[in-house]
């Protein structure tokens, strides 16, 4: 499999199914592979796309008039367009918790977990900065995939799920909450997926876990994991580390937001140069690259869950386009890009400027980072014992790509990314 360069097509933006292969097409067009789809199913009474309620219904949001009742068929129609373009899609699987008001519920209790007033758990989590603070969700019912009365009965019907979206068209799975899912679970879907078919591929989606949580993933032999560069101000080791750990295991994903995050673009006040920072970030820090729906033009409006619709999307005058179609290019035709490689810092982390060192697929690659948003840095190659040697490649702000051999010194403008290719 080659790398994965992931464009995350958030239904509730995108609207109905017969809309979404136009976005895949732009998406095609900046060089993407691969379409991620958030949860397709139809959602319990708080309408969450997370909050599954029919695993085997398209929710009505996303079908058009005349759809069949399921709106299974016309799902499938629009994975066959997606696969006609070129692209291989994943679904998010979540199989840690169904709606509250899912069938499920009444047909089979002992798959779920109970408080301790014997009433179905909902989901919780504890701000780590207080916990007093508890988040519980009410329209959640807690599986119990490790305990259950009837383990094989529930595991049979993952089993079966997996099996019927690789038939009904889908290509890989974007493991939701994957460290709250017992490793051996998740090899059992993995394996009835290769029987399926071979090439199916099983993103882990560990953000904010525990090295220890990851680790205990190891057996269940996922193809990626998400990583977590995308909170990352070059001024500690904590990423390359992770970059490390995670490496040991799999490789990994990173992006420069999601649509769990804030949008950069209003957390920047549509600051481009750092829009255009996070996106090189992405594209070079690791194997996998995924970016979210609105992203090449600047949105500001989160992508919500329930309230998310075709309505919310912004005229912005913005096309980052062109330069994230470079990026996608290079990271296919210079081959420690499209690999996870392992990454070295050569310069203090103090200093103004990162200078990281990637070995990988047998080639070296220099990432030189301004570290500064607000001015302009100068880096002294020399120093870093990079001057003169291989290829000093920079992405204009329109997409151009520009190539010349290294001086001694290298000019950078704010918050910009170069590349020195050995």
């Amino acid at each position: 499999m080659s790398a994965p360069i992931i464009y995350n097509l958030f239904p509730r933006l995108a609207g109905t199914l017969d809309r979404w292969p136009a976005h895949a097409e732009r998406a095609r067009s900046m060089g993407f592979d691969w379409i991620y789809l958030n949860p397709v199913s139809q959602p319990g009474f708080s309408g969450s796309l997370y909050a599954v309620r029919d695993h085997d219904r398209v929710c009505r949001d996303f079908l058009p008039p005349g759809s069949s009742e399921s709106g299974l068929d016309e799902l499938a129609a629009v994975l066959a367009r997606f696969r006609e373009l070129g692209l291989a899609c994943m679904m998010d699987l979540v199989i840690n918790h169904t709606a509250i008001d899912s069938p499920l519920v009444e047909r089979h209790p002992a798959w779920y977990q109970r408080d301790e007033d014997g009433e179905v758990a909902h989901p919780s989590a504890i701000d780590p900065a207080d916990a007093r603070k508890v988040t519980v969700w009410g329209d959640l019912a807690e599986i119990d995939n490790q305990r259950s009365e009837d383990r094989e009965g529930l595991w049979l019907y993952w089993e079966a799920l997996v099996v019927r979206s690789l038939e009904l068209g889908f290509d890989g799975f974007r493991c939701d909450a994957a460290y709250k899912v017992p490793a051996a679970l998740w090899q059992r879907l993995r394996a009835a997926a290769r029987r399926v078919d071979p090439g199916a591929s099983f993103f882990a989606e560990t953000l904010g876990c525990t090295l220890e949580q990851v680790s205990a993933l190891r057996p269940a032999g996922f193809d990626y994991l998400f990583n977590s560069s995308k909170y990352w101000d070059f001024d500690a080791p904590w990423a390359v580390e992770q970059h490390a750990d995670f490496g040991a295991i799999a490789p990994s994903v990173s992006f420069p937001e999601s649509h769990d995050t804030p949008r950069l673009a209003a957390e920047t006040d549509g600051d481009l140069a750092v829009l255009r920072q996070r996106y090189f970030l992405a594209a070079v820090f690791s194997e996998g690259l995924m970016m979210p729906i609105g992203f090449e033009h600047a949105f500001r409006k989160p992508l919500h869950v329930v309230e998310s619709r075709p309505e919310d999307w912004e005229e912005t005058g913005v096309d980052l386009g062109p330069f994230i179609r470079t990026l996608n290019r290079l990271k296919k035709d210079l081959s420690p890009l499209g690999a996870e490689g392992r990454l070295e810092a050569l310069c203090d982390w103090e200093a103004p400027f990162c200078a990281l060192r990637k070995e990988a697929a047998g080639s070296v690659l220099h990432i030189l980072v301004n570290k500064d948003l607000e001015r302009g840095q100068e880096i002294d190659l020399a120093e870093l014992g990079l001057a003169g040697t291989g290829r000093l490649l920079r992405v204009e702000p329109d997409g151009a790509l520009v190539e010349a051999p290294p001086g001694d010194r290298l000019a950078l403008s704010r918050a910009e990314i170069a590349l020195l290719a050995v």
